[in-house]
């Protein structure tokens, strides 16, 4: 083989790992710095009473019968007049209890929407919006927790007409203490979002809490793995604006188990090859920043995996050259650090250095697994799930959630890329 291919090869993978997770980050940092903070979310000033407008808070849910009542007791709590709000649960099969406590909560806001047979969430989502009366559809998960104020929060930004999209900010919470566990990667992709937002460039939406305009909802392919993914980013293919603001806030907890995290950050990098047949077209350079973003971001960051083999065994083929046995030797070390951080526990500085490289590698495994299901395997919109522990009891409205054991919940609700496996 040519030694000047395969050092190209090697020399361009490492690139474009880099360029993903460190170049495009200070590139899009500095391009922000220039803009004008006009648009800031913070900035904009909340709708009073009289000028809100009326919204539909869609939650589709399959086997929720644990966390159900816990989900609409916190909808009670919502600072929004009631007169402006409905909700909508779609409940995708009658396999337990769901459906029936929705029913008889006894609030004439919430509309039971019952499926008998279980077809998956782009279905449930395809079924539900047109039986919203809302102008504003909110979107949300029977897990998740909203603030009081997030619905205000979201629909301020809905003064702009150019604004199609908002994506509220989601908190990851301990299962056992309720303390905030947002790790490092978890706080760098909320800095990515707000530099993208100044950019105009967000890249989807957190399925727990999000906001479009009734207007422009598509219904979504059936087989849909990522429905929000792909619900976000068909606003900037609308020529509407997509924005993020972290003052409109849920609350979820995190998994339960790395491994939980790890099969369903499969399924997620599945449904990212799988969007890109609906989204190409946000690749073309006509689309600007949202292009520039959508290349460095995702589509760099979902094949990173083939980067890293391409620069592993490239280097395999340099070995007769000092420069290339000192890169394979870090190489190694890095993924044996990576191994260490995945399989040890502990609070040693050592160990917690290993996390990093443990995350990385295992967020990639998981992408390279989805790449390659996409490529040989048949998708399903059907969703599974994620293990959760079951939620507090919470008395509102003269209902009350009984304790019961440990159950596992829906999360299929991030965007493509988001969630650490480790908590830091």
């Amino acid at each position: 083989m040519n030694p000047v291919l395969i050092a190209s090869l090697f020399w361009t993978s490492l690139f474009l790992i880099g360029f993903s997770y460190f170049g495009y980050p200070l590139v899009i940092w500095l391009l922000a710095r220039n803009k004008s903070r006009q648009q800031d979310t913070e900035e904009r000033e909340p709708l009073d009473t009289n000028s809100l407008p009326k919204v539909s808070i869609i939650i589709a849910a399959y086997r929720e019968e644990a966390v159900i009542l816990e989900r609409l007791n916190n909808l009670a709590r919502l600072d929004y007049p009631t007169s402006k709000l409905e909700i909508l649960i779609g409940c995708d099969g009658n396999e337990d209890l769901t459906g029936e406590l929705v029913d008889s909560y006894g609030d004439d806001q919430i509309r039971l929407i019952q499926f008998e047979q279980r077809r998956g969430k782009a279905s449930v989502l395809n079924d539900c919006v047109p039986l919203a009366s809302g102008e504003i559809l909110v979107f949300s998960d029977a897990n998740t927790n909203m603030d009081p104020q997030c619905i205000r929060q979201l629909v301020r930004h809905f003064q702009d007409e150019s604004t199609g999209c908002v994506c509220g900010q989601l908190i990851l919470e301990d299962v056992e203490t309720g303390k905030n566990v947002d790790g490092l990667y978890w706080k760098y992709e909320n800095f990515l979002k707000h530099c993208e937002t100044r950019l105009g460039a967000v890249l989807g939406v957190n399925g727990a809490i999000y906001a479009l305009k009734k207007s422009l909802y598509q219904p979504v392919p059936a087989d849909t793995i990522i429905d929000d993914f792909l619900i976000g980013m068909r606003v900037h293919l609308a020529g509407q604006r997509l924005i993020y603001d972290e003052s409109a806030f849920a609350v979820e907890e995190s998994a339960t188990s790395v491994q939980a995290e790890f099969k369903r950050r499969i399924r997620i990098g599945t449904g990212a090859f799988q969007s890109l047949k609906h989204l190409k077209g946000l690749l073309h350079p006509r689309y600007g920043s949202i292009a520039f973003a959508f290349w460095s971001h995702k589509l760099l960051r979902w094949f990173c995996p083939v980067f890293m083999a391409l620069a592993f065994l490239s280097n395999l083929f340099l070995l007769n050259q000092p420069l290339y046995q000192a890169t394979l030797s870090l190489q190694i070390l890095f993924y044996i650090s990576a191994f260490i951080g995945m399989k040890l526990n502990g609070s040693s500085r050592l160990l917690k250095l290993c996390r990093v490289p443990g995350m990385f590698v295992q967020m990639n495994l998981a992408l390279g697994i989805g790449l390659y299901r996409w490529l040989f395997t048949r998708q399903s919109g059907i969703w599974e799930r994620t293990e959760r522990s079951q939620p507090v009891s919470v008395p509102v409205n003269d209902h009350h959630i009984p304790e019961t054991d440990p159950v596992v919940s829906d999360v299929e609700s991030t965007t493509a890329d988001t969630l650490p496996f480790t908590k830091s």
